[in-house]
């Protein structure tokens, strides 16, 4: 394919907001984005959502509108020193009067904290106005300093209408024109956009170049069989990412440390977010190994706090060595049924009151009216324990943690017929 080839996605691109499919409680008559605009006045602001939702050229509709100069920047391929020189490059053009650039950062959430302290002081300065765009929660991946300083909008995926408002607008465009196919079925495609429009156009640019003069419909059979041919390779911003992720976690539940680290492998070479990874094996260690083997949650924790101090390319290996811990590890999601059964009983009972002798005391009051009488503290009896009701009348020997059969919860069951005699059998 030519160098200079342009994805479909890229050619109709829309240049204004009235062109923009999509996120209309943020775009349309009444929303926030619009009426900065007409004002002539944006803030600083980080676009949150999945992918192909329209982050990077809302971004550019901005600066069109605005007419202000635009810098880009990727937090994969960009370290403090190209964010200095950008900063700098703003600082000279403001001699000669220029109003404040937009700078757009993609993935900003990779940004070390370094890196966003450079940000927050040009931000600070009135020097630059920030766009950040993240498929990470902001809450969790920028500094609270820079967050406050910056407005956070929400976009959504786009729905079926979007979807094929996207398709009609391809359908416009002079390449796929002069194939002149005819889209018999949509579903497929739909689907495997899975609300993503760029994935979307990727997909019917794909297919459409796989037509011959003799067939030129599209429908779903046809999709499905050339997107599968032509879309195995890692996409960490798209549906594949998901499934490889759900195949690196039923690996490790299913004790394969082989399967695991495959799926590992696969998500370091489509250069996945260490963190990303690192957060999932915490969830696997405490929901799929839990009281098995309780020293896997601090394993994993552990692996999490050192890829913050490695990443990338070493990380991997602290990944890989938790990984096989993890999927070598006898396995009992008792915790995580016993939290879903203890739910399910709050939805069906509501807030049940809770037992006098168990409320707390800190006024006469409250004694008075009998908070706290009867509660036995256990430290003042033999051995450390009372045997008293904890639970409110309503739910007196129900059973929420189930003991699995692994070692240490077959411990764990019979210390609980040792305590509680009957009462939990």
């Amino acid at each position: 394919m030519n160098e200079s080839y342009t994805p479909l996605a890229e050619r109709i691109r829309p240049l204004n907001l009235n062109d923009f499919i999509g996120q209309e409680h943020l775009v349309g008559e009444n929303g926030p984005i619009r009426k900065a605009l007409k004002n002539n006045h944006i803030p600083s602001m980080i676009f949150w959502g999945p992918p192909g939702v329209g982050k990077t050229t809302l971004a550019e509709i901005i600066t069109n509108e605005l007419e202000r100069t635009f810098f880009t920047l990727s937090a994969i391929n960009s370290g403090v020193k190209e964010l200095r020189s950008i900063i700098d490059q703003i600082k000279k053009q403001g001699l000669f009067g220029q109003r404040n650039a937009i700078v757009f950062i993609d993935e900003i959430h990779r940004f070390s904290k370094t890196q966003q302290d450079a940000l927050l002081a040009a931000v600070e300065k009135g020097l630059i106005t920030l766009i950040g765009a993240t498929t990470e929660n902001p809450s969790f991946e920028v500094i609270s300093a820079l967050r406050s300083r910056c407005q956070i909008f929400i976009l959504k995926n786009h729905d079926k209408i979007e979807l094929l408002k996207f398709i009609d607008r391809a359908l416009e465009d002079e390449t796929i024109k002069s194939i002149n196919p005819t889209i018999k079925e949509t579903d497929a495609l739909l689907r495997i956009s899975g609300g993503d429009a760029r994935k979307l156009l990727n997909a019917l640019e794909l297919v459409v170049q796989q037509l011959d003069e003799k067939n030129k419909i599209i429908d779903n059979e046809f999709v499905q069989h050339i997107v599968q041919q032509n879309l195995a390779n890692y996409d960490k911003n798209g549906e594949m990412h998901y499934d490889i992720i759900s195949a690196f976690i039923k690996s490790i539940r299913g004790s394969d440390p082989n399967g695991a680290i495959y799926w590992l492998a696969r998500m370091v070479e489509g250069n996945e977010d260490p963190k990303f990874i690192a957060r999932r094996l915490i969830i696997s260690a405490a929901e799929d190994i839990g009281l098995a083997n309780p020293t896997a949650l601090v394993m994993a924790n552990s692996c999490f706090d050192s890829i913050q101090k490695i990443g990338w390319p070493e990380g991997r290996i602290i990944l890989a060595q938790c990984t096989i811990y993890l999927a070598l590890s006898p396995k009992s999601n008792s915790a995580y049924q016993a939290i879903n059964k203890a739910q399910e009983k709050v939805s069906e009972y509501g807030d049940l009151s809770v037992p006098l002798h168990l409320r707390n005391a800190p006024t006469k009051l409250m004694k008075d009216i009998g908070y706290g009488k009867n509660y036995m503290y256990s430290h003042d009896h033999k051995e450390n324990l009372h045997l008293q009701e904890f639970l409110p009348e309503e739910l007196t020997g129900e059973k929420f943690y189930m003991p699995q059969s692994n070692p240490k919860e077959v411990a764990y069951k019979d210390l609980i017929k040792q305590i509680w005699k009957e009462k939990y059998n």
